[in-house]
Formats: C-alpha cells, structure tokens, sequence
C-alpha cells in the first residue's frame, strides 16, 4: 500500500471543511438553496476524505489466519462507500433541496447576494488548488505515454481517483452555483438558485456513478494491465527450464499489491531438484522486475 495518495487528500480536507463553513453562514445570511447544496457539498467531501484516509490505513493492516492474502481490498470498499455517500447525501440532499425550492418558489426570500459571490469566488480559487495539486500528484504516478483520461480510467489506486472527481466536481458545481446566484440577483426571480441546487444534485449522482463503477472493477477482482501480464509471460518464458505456461492468472488486492498464480510446464529431462531451482529463479526474477507482486503461486508439471 505504499504510494497510495495522502497529500491530495489532506489538501482537499483542509480547502472542504473551510469552505463549508463558509458555505453555510453564506446560505444562511442569503438565503441560497444553491449555496447550501453547496456546503452539503463540501462537508461530504471532508467526510469523504477521512474515509478514505481511513481505507488506507486498514489496508496496511498485515495478513492474518482469517484473511491469508491480506486486507488490500478494504481501500476499495470504502471508496466504494465514498461513492453512496455522495449520491445518498450530496446528490440526494440536493437535488430535494432544489426541488422544494422550485416548487415553493413562492416563499422564497431573496437576500443579498454579496456574502454568497465572496464565499463562491474563494472556494473557486482554494478547490481549484486543491484539484491542481490532486492532478499533479497523480501524474507523478502515471506514464507519459497514456493520456490523463485513459490513465484515470487505469489507475489501481481510488485514493488519487477518487479526490480528483471530487475535486473537479466541486470546481464545476461551485460555477453552477454562481450562475444560479447571479441569474437570481439579475433577474429577481429565485428559481434559478433552486435550478441550480437540482444541477448540483445531478453532478454529484454522476460523480458517484462514475467512482462506483470504478471502484467495483477493483473491488470484484481486477487483473493487472495486459503490458503486466505480457511482461510475465516474457519472463518466465526466458527461462531455460521452462517448457511452456499458461497465460498467468493476476488480481490486484491493492494499487501495489498484485497476486500472481501461474501454470508452468517444465522440460522433461530435469529432476525435482532442478524444478525447484527453476521456480526459485523465476520467483526472483519476477519480483525483480515487477516489485508489486506479492505473491507467486506457481502450479508446476513436466512436459511429456
């Protein structure tokens, strides 16, 4: 679990539980629907963050009689959890917020704007940080021949992931949010602050769709990437006591914890000793090459 990403998280906690203070006082004082959304907003996102901290620290947790391969996975359990969070209370507290104020649009009591246009110019500039140093820690990590997009989509790692659709969701609905606040101010007419309160709830169902969808990839059994498994078929290939193999069985039960299973076919001629031999070096060589893999189960016969 080494190199899972704790600096973005603790940048977005900090700029999040800031900001949704600001939020609410905002709200409060304005009377915005979108500026509360939008400190629901925040304040999931801070709690999302402990999750997420808190994944990664019981995914150090050694292996044990009960869970023999260790407990990488729970990383991805509980981003799992992040994403129901974020449809069940941002996108769902939202989107009722935003309709109860469209349909009592009535009552609805317009105050000055001037509170809300500070708060939102603020949290543009501290998210937007807070998103630029998510991406910039993330591409550290990813290989200059991918684009963002695609190493996004091939990340083992929902720690770096997870802030990032966090981040530019609060980018983009903070924008919402101002939109709706000056439509309401230039026009007099409240229902574009509740318009943009559902457009809020909106993005975060999306937001979460897309984290979900990701995070059960990893969490059901996801292989390594295709180049990975090519890489080990070459190397245990190369060696000379190899007859032939199986393509290699690969699961990640964390961003750098893969394991391996494979089916070995060894020349005929060699002893028990021999094989043993064998498998030693294409255990070291293997772990050489590709350090992410923890474990080496290898099912061993000899040709005939």
């Amino acid at each position: 679990m080494a190199g899972s990403s704790k600096g973005p998280i603790y940048a977005a906690m900090a700029a999040n539980i800031g900001i949704a203070i600001s939020k609410f006082v905002a709200a409060a004082l304005s009377g915005s629907s979108a500026m509360l959304s939008e400190g629901i907003h925040s304040l999931v996102d801070s709690g999302n963050g402990l999750l997420l901290l808190y994944g990664i620290n019981r995914a150090k947790k050694p292996a044990d009689p009960e869970h023999p391969l260790g407990h990488g996975k729970e990383l991805y359990f509980w981003t799992l959890v992040v994403a129901v969070l974020i449809f069940a209370i941002g996108g769902g507290i939202s989107f009722y917020e935003g309709v109860m104020h469209v349909m009592h649009v009535e009552d609805a009591v317009i105050g000055d704007p001037t509170i809300s246009y500070i708060v939102l110019g603020l949290a543009i500039v501290f998210e937007g940080a807070a998103l630029v140093f998510a991406v910039r820690s993330f591409n550290k990590q990813r290989s200059g021949r991918r684009s963002f997009i695609q190493a996004i989509r091939r990340s083992k790692d929902p720690s770096a992931f997870a802030v990032i659709f966090e981040d530019a969701a609060a980018l983009i609905g903070l924008l919402i949010a101002f939109v709706g606040v000056y439509l309401t101010q230039l026009t007099g007419d409240p229902i574009y602050d509740g318009l943009a309160s559902l457009l809020i709830g909106v993005l975060l169902t999306i937001i979460s769709i897309l984290l979900a969808s990701e995070s059960k990839e990893l969490l059901i059994g996801e292989s390594a990437h295709p180049e990975v498994r090519e890489q080990i078929q070459q190397i245990v290939m190369a060696d000379e006591g190899v007859d032939k193999m199986m393509p290699p069985i690969t699961m990640h039960f964390g961003p750098h914890d893969l394991f391996l299973a494979l089916d070995v076919e060894f020349h005929d001629e060699l002893s028990a000793d021999d094989i043993e031999a064998t498998v030693a070096r294409i255990e070291k060589e293997l772990r050489k090459e590709i350090p992410m893999i923890k474990r080496i189960f290898i099912e061993a016969k000899v040709a005939r």
